[in-house]
């Protein structure tokens, strides 16, 4: 190679960015306040709380519980209220433009509650299926608690999960595997 040659360059895989730290940006209290005035605006006795975020947790994710009289009838049929207040918080927060925060909502710890109960059916569940060795379909659920019952399977022996149909009418199969 001469000096007035320009060298060649082998394709090179692109160089990870390291995670730049979190730095909070105030739309935790922004999310805090919209729940608060919807729940005045809907005349419910209930108290919001931004929860300080797990080890385990992502920095990012903003997590409030409600308590309080009415907070049951915020959870809703099948938690329906509840996930809809915690969708539409996440939208009031999460502008184009602006890097995704995940809002998570609770009441009176039915979600953990619900996580548990889900966990401990899906285990039992996934025993059934090994047992008999046939393959187990749960009734039609929403993404987080369809991630929940993968999640509490991710480990388990002789089995494998997956999700199957369209929509609100998606479900888990628990799949039994030969060894």
């Amino acid at each position: 190679m001469t000096p007035q040659e320009p060298a060649e360059v082998a394709d090179e895989a692109p160089v990870a960015k390291p995670k730049e730290p979190f730095v909070e940006d105030g739309r935790a209290d922004l999310a805090l306040d919209f729940v608060i005035d919807v729940l005045a605006a809907m005349g419910m006795d209930c108290t919001v709380d931004l929860l300080e975020n797990e080890e385990e947790d992502p920095p990012e994710e903003i997590r409030l519980e409600i308590e309080g009289k009415d907070a049951g009838r915020i959870i809703g049929k099948k938690c329906q209220t509840l996930a809809a207040l915690q969708f539409l918080a996440n939208r009031v927060i999460n502008r184009p433009g602006k890097t995704r925060r995940h809002v998570i909502i609770d009441a009176e710890g039915y979600r953990a509650r619900r996580e548990e109960t889900l966990s401990s059916m899906a285990r039992r569940l996934g025993r059934q299926a090994v047992d008999e060795g046939k393959i187990i379909t749960f009734e039609p659920m929403n993404p987080q608690d369809r991630r929940v019952v993968h999640m509490a399977l991710a480990n388990f022996p002789g089995v494998i999960t997956k999700s199957d149909g369209e929509g609100d009418a998606r479900r888990v199969q628990i799949i039994p595997v030969r060894r």
